[in-house]
């Protein structure tokens, strides 16, 4: 008995062995190969990114005084922008079918990086060497930190790697970790949205904290779609599965909304507040939604979690020092010189226009800060009444403001001009 079964044993254990010998491969060292194509891919196409921005932002700044507000359409430069602006976001898009998404999200700060660079080579001012060392210092320092960031970034990233089929990205997505972290954000983002439409709640961290909740589904529905399309490359076709078209609307809903809440925050705040709280906000929230679905830290020891966690601490200081030296733009705000007011005298003797000081809230002569717009060229005139007492002993004070209408100021001043 013992002989005739053992055959039956050893055929039984086979496949176990066989399976567990087919994914080794594939967690030791073909997931660091993933990895580094994936970071590699990440870091090119933010860098393009940047490039593309700023080659577009020298195209607008050329043609500002131009009469033709499309006449950027008809530069090489624009188009040339644009071209490196769908090349950059390509490589973004391709790089989460590589490499985990705790591990491509944080190296976002590539492009903070690249535009502080450019923004240095292309001054146009001639600075001394002592002044331009201590007007970018902090941009140097915050360079040197966010690379030493994404170095670390890149060596103690998570390593759990999956193929992104229909069934692994459904499993993942009625899974109860992911359900719970679904309700708690459904929660927050009702709130956030609930204190910024009905409390006008128009703070900084309020809005992008919105933009990173929306900005975590995406980044989830992105890698499962681009990961998705590389498996049907591959020759296992998974377009067919409708959890595929789930993500894809997904992603280009929850993208347009986040463009939008961003727009929003852009009319309120500076860039570089954007810049650097959102990135943080962002990125924090991306790890924790990649971590509870994917499950990126299965399996990695604490030393590697810790590194990681000390390179997106590094990471962040540097991206706040590179985005708090820059300049803040102070808005433009039109104004109506005074010498052009009917019934208003001029300030100085020839008539120089004073104008209102753009860095406060509300300048005089303002347009969009006037209630009535047809009081403005209304003369600034005041009634003035002599008063004559009897009682020579009771000082009478000189004169008396009466408070009156437009046409009662205008019969006021004809009456004490025929007197």
């Amino acid at each position: 008995m013992e002989g005739g079964n053992s055959p039956n044993l050893q055929l039984q254990q086979l496949p176990l062995a066989t399976a567990a010998v087919s994914v080794q491969p594939h967690t030791d060292s073909f997931s660091y190969k993933e990895n580094l194509i994936g970071a590699l891919l990440a870091i090119f196409g933010h860098l393009v990114i940047s490039i593309a921005l700023n080659l577009q932002k020298y195209s607008h700044i050329r043609l500002a005084g131009s009469k033709d507000p499309r006449a950027y359409f008809k530069t090489k430069t624009w188009w040339c922008g644009l071209f490196l602006l769908v090349l950059g976001e390509l490589g973004v898009f391709s790089s989460y079918a590589f490499a985990p998404l705790s591990l491509i999200v944080p190296l976002s700060a590539v492009s903070v990086i690249a535009s502080a660079i450019i923004g240095i080579i292309f001054i146009k001012e001639k600075w001394k060497p002592k002044d331009f060392l201590r007007r970018y210092v902090l941009s140097f320092v915050g360079c040197g930190l966010a690379i030493v960031g994404t170095y670390l970034l890149i060596t103690f990233g998570p390593n759990s790697h999956e193929k992104m089929t229909g069934e692994n990205i459904t499993r993942h997505l009625v899974s109860w970790p992911f359900l719970l972290y679904m309700l708690v954000e459904i929660v927050m983002f009702c709130l956030l949205l609930y204190f910024y439409k009905e409390k006008n709640a128009n703070y900084i961290v309020v809005i992008l904290l919105l933009v990173a909740l929306l900005g975590s589904m995406t980044v989830v529905t992105v890698k499962a779609v681009a990961g998705m399309i590389v498996v049907s490359i591959q020759g296992n076709l998974q377009l067919d599965y409708p959890i595929f078209y789930i993500m894809l609307v997904c992603m280009i809903a929850t993208a347009i909304f986040q463009a939008t809440f961003l727009a929003q925050a852009s009319q309120l705040y500076d860039s570089s507040q954007i810049a650097s709280i959102g990135y943080i906000l962002s990125t924090t929230v991306a790890i924790t939604a990649g971590a509870t679905f994917y499950l990126d830290f299965t399996g990695e020891d604490v030393l590697h979690i810790c590194m990681f966690a000390l390179g997106c601490l590094i990471a962040f200081l540097g991206v706040f020092l590179i985005t708090r030296n820059r300049k803040k733009s102070v808005p433009f705000e039109p104004y109506i010189s005074m010498d052009a007011m009917p019934g208003m005298q001029n300030m100085h003797d020839k008539g120089i226009a004073v104008q209102p000081d753009l860095k406060a809230s509300f300048s005089y002569g303002a347009l969009e800060n006037n209630d009535n717009m047809p009081e403005i060229y209304t003369p600034a005139t005041l009634p003035i009444v002599q008063e004559q007492h009897g009682s020579k002993g009771v000082s009478a004070p000189p004169y008396r403001v009466l408070e009156h209408g437009k046409k009662d100021c205008e019969v006021e001043s004809i009456h004490l001009s025929k007197k």
